[in-house]
Order: C-alpha cells, then structure tokens, then sequence
C-alpha cells in the first residue's frame, strides 16, 4: 500500500508546488473592475434567450456540424493508416507533432494558402485529429489480445484484419464517438478565425452586446451534443458525412503561385530572405522579445489551471454521482455536460468581455471545462463503486470511502489532460492573454509569416513536453488501470 500511495503524494504535490511557484508571476487583475453590469446582463440573457433568424440559426448549426463531420472522418480515416504503422519510431514522432499543433493554428496557417474556405475548415480540423487518433488507434492495437493472431502463421493485412481489428473495433467505435463531440466544439471555435461557423457568430453578436441571441446560440450547440446519442446512429453516419460535402463542398480557389510563395518565401527567416543581417541575432530578438515570455506565461496560465481543475473536479463529482444526489444527479449531470460542452477558448472569450484580457478568464474557462470533464468521468467511477451497509454518510462518505478508492484513477485522467490544458492556454493568446498565442496571431496580423512559423513549432515542441512527461508520471503501476478506462 505504502509503494502505490507514494507517487500518488508525489504528483499531488509537485502539482500544488509547480503552481504555487507561478502564482507569484501571474496577471490575475481584473482589468475591468466594474464587472458586474455586464455579468447581470449576461445572466438575463441565459433566462431569454432569442433567435432573430430561424433560417440563418439552423444553417449555422449545420455549417458546424458539417465541418465536424468531415473533419472527424477524414482524421478516421488517415488516424487509421497511420495506425497501422504506429510502431515505427519515426511515425508516432509525425503523429505527435501533427496532434501538438492546435486546430486554430493550423486554420491561421492553411488561411494563408486557401483563404477562408471550407477546405481550410476540414484541414485544420482532419490533421490535428489524424494524429489523435493514430495514437489511440495505436494503442488500441497494440492492447488487443495477442492470441488470435499468433494462431496463424499469416503476418500480412489480412490477418490483422481478420483477428486484432475486430477485436478492437468496438473501442474504435467508442472512442469515435467520443472524438465527435470534440470535433463539434472544434469546429465551433473555428468560427473565431473567420469561417462561418458557431463561433464566427457567436464572436460578432457579443462584441456588438447581443447577448441573448448569442446565448440561444449557444443553447443550440448545447442541445446538438446533448443529444448526439439520439440521433447519431451508426447506421446514419455515412448518410450524414455525405450529407456534410454536399452542404459544405470542401472546395478552394487555388492559387499555386502563392503556396510556392508560402513555402519558399514567406517562412523563410527575413535575414535569409533579404540576404542580408545575422538569421541568429534575428532568431535571437525573437526568443528574449517574444518566445521566452509567450513560454513562460502559457506554463504559468496551464500550472494554474491545472491546479484550479484538480480542486474544482473534486468538489464536482458528487453532483455527478447517484450515491449522494440520487436522483438530483440528473441536474447535477446537466450542469455538468453543459460546462464541458462549451468550448474553453469561448468560455475565455466570455470571460475577457466581463473581467478583461488578463490571465483570470484563462485559469477560469480552463479549469472549468477540464473540471466538468474529470469529474463527469469520476463520478462514473464511483457509481461502479460498492460499499458495506454500514459506511458512513455524506462529507465522511466522501472524505474516507470514495476519494481514496477513485484518487488513482483520478490522478491519472488529471495528468492525461494536463497536455491538453496546455494546448489551449497558447491558443488563448489569439484573446489578448499574453501565452505563445498572442504572438503568433500577432505574426500572423503583421503577415511575418517567418516568425508565426517558429512560434508554432516552439509550441508544438512545448506541448510534446508536457505530453512526455505526464505520461511518464501516468506510467506508473498504480495508473495502469485507469489509462485504459480513460
């Protein structure tokens, strides 16, 4: 007992250590101190919401959900390929680098090669999500009872095909699922780059104080997901991906001249181009002006957040559990599907019309999302729990009987999500918090592509860090169940 429980300790405390050593850095200000008026009228808005345009409401809905379609279908299908061949060092590096870079920055990037297009849309989406699921894919393979296929002496695609795929094909299934309520959200916040989508909407009608149709907006998005498990039958999904090319024709107007220009051109360091001046007193100024506080600030706003999911989840998950709100879990789960439904990069642009572009919208939209999340899934884990007759109740129920049987698990789902909190706090910087985001969208609005190219990759760079090193710490004995749970 005394081995499992220690490197629990350890990442509790090296969790509440690292963001105590941020908090003394962070910009948690409220830029807007009078805040109030528009919190009221945002909370008025939630009780009346509005729709103006029946027809324009809906088609948005469907532009959104059309980019999710063929996005998460067009990341299956190359997730799957790249699967196949996941055991090749140098393709599980590929995937990870592809999945590090967020939707958003692939979407900057791609608008500059095919505009504000829907192929532009399905790109940014189908890539990040092809190294997703390649990884999971991967994995899911590599689990998968061994024994069929040493059966026969076959070691070609169709014993594969014939033994480990349909043994994992159920979890592929799951895990699709999964990944399309994730393409939903994604999709959405792609409106914020300027394609036409929830969030491109969303982002015009409450800068412009509209707050009640952006709300029932928003109630729409909610009400899709919410229920997905109705209408998003296995049978249907072909008929729906169909459904999406003809609504949304993943077409471009191509300008081949211009990606030579891109690639030969625009991305080459501006002391090469010109051939004049020192490329390493150029790359220099870009790493003490922007790379080394763009870093520290994303780090700081993701130990924070980190450590604000972690208490949050854990105060959450009895709402989500029947065992201490019994049938009250139904309302205690609605909030809770509803907070992780939204997209964080709009809870975080929420949060900077009320408090302002500081790092305070950030740790709050972060940690509320990824909370929501934990503790949806660990108050699954305590309904599979069972309990002697004579166990105690409420607070002490929770304080003694469950958290010690789920803190495993639950540690483990932290740290998964860990990677993917720090994703989103760079990309938060396209809403004025000063992470690696801002600078890059600030290359991008200056069109010094060169610079917007190395930030990304300092990024994609960062965040595979942060992936190797959650993983080691989830590699544990103690994590190894949950990460198949996960």
């Amino acid at each position: 007992m005394k081995t499992e429980a220690s490197p629990l300790r350890r990442n509790t405390f090296l969790l509440f250590l690292l963001a105590l050593c941020c908090l003394p850095f962070a910009d948690l200000e409220l830029s807007f101190p009078d805040f109030w008026p528009e919190l009221s009228r945002l909370g008025f808005a939630m009780l009346t919401p509005k729709v103006i345009n029946g027809q324009e409401f809906l088609s948005v809905l469907v532009t959104t959900l059309s980019f999710a379609f063929q996005g998460v279908a067009l990341g299956v299908v190359a997730g799957f390929l790249l699967a196949l061949g996941y055991t090749n060092p140098w393709l599980r590096g590929f995937c990870a680098f592809i999945r590090a870079i967020h939707e958003l920055f692939w979407a900057l990037i791609f608008i500059q090669l095919t505009g504000l297009t829907p192929l532009t849309g399905l790109l940014a989406l189908a890539i990040p999500y092809a190294g997703t699921f390649a990884k999971v894919f991967g994995e899911i393979f590599e689990e998968t009872d061994s024994q069929p296929a040493d059966n026969i002496q076959a070691r070609d695609l169709s014993a594969f095909f014939y033994t480990t795929l349909p043994l994992a094909w159920q979890r592929m299934v799951d895990y699709t699922a999964y990944r399309f309520e994730c393409g939903i959200r994604s999709s959405a916040v792609l409106g914020f780059v300027g394609l036409p989508t929830v969030g491109f909407h969303l982002e015009s009608l409450f800068n412009q104080g509209e707050y009640s149709q952006a709300i029932a907006l928003l109630y729409g998005l909610f009400l899709i997901i919410g229920t997905a498990r109705l209408w998003l039958k296995k049978s249907l999904v072909p008929l729906y991906i169909l459904l999406s090319f003809i609504w949304l024709p993943p077409v471009a107007h191509i300008q081949w001249s211009m990606i030579w220009q891109f690639f030969t051109v625009d991305i080459i360091p501006a002391p090469i181009r010109s051939g004049s001046g020192d490329v390493f007193h150029w790359l220099w100024q870009l790493l003490t002006e922007q790379v080394f506080s763009g870093v520290l600030n994303t780090l700081i706003l993701t130990q924070l957040s980190l450590l604000l999911t972690f208490l949050l989840s854990l105060i959450l998950i009895p709402l989500r559990s029947r065992l201490f709100t019994g049938q009250g879990r139904i309302v205690g789960h609605s909030v809770l599907v509803m907070v992780r439904t939204t997209p964080e990069y709009l809870l975080a642009f929420i949060g900077v019309i009320i408090f302002g572009p500081s790092m305070l919208p950030g740790v709050l939209a972060l940690s509320a999302h990824n909370g929501a999340i934990l503790a949806h899934l660990s108050g699954r884990f305590v309904d599979q729990l069972s309990f002697r007759e004579d166990r105690p109740t409420g607070l002490l129920l929770y304080c003694y009987e469950v958290l010690p049987r789920i803190y495993r698990q639950f540690m483990a789902l932290l740290l998964y999500r860990w990677e993917v909190i720090q994703r989103e706090s760079a990309i938060l910087g396209i809403l004025g918090i000063p992470t690696l985001g801002f600078f890059i969208d600030s290359a991008f609005e200056e069109f010094r592509l060169d610079r917007a190219v190395v930030l990304i990759l300092i990024t994609a760079l960062l965040n595979i860090l942060i992936d190797i090193i959650a993983r080691q710490l989830r590699s544990q004995p103690i994590s190894h169940r949950c990460d198949s749970s996960a």
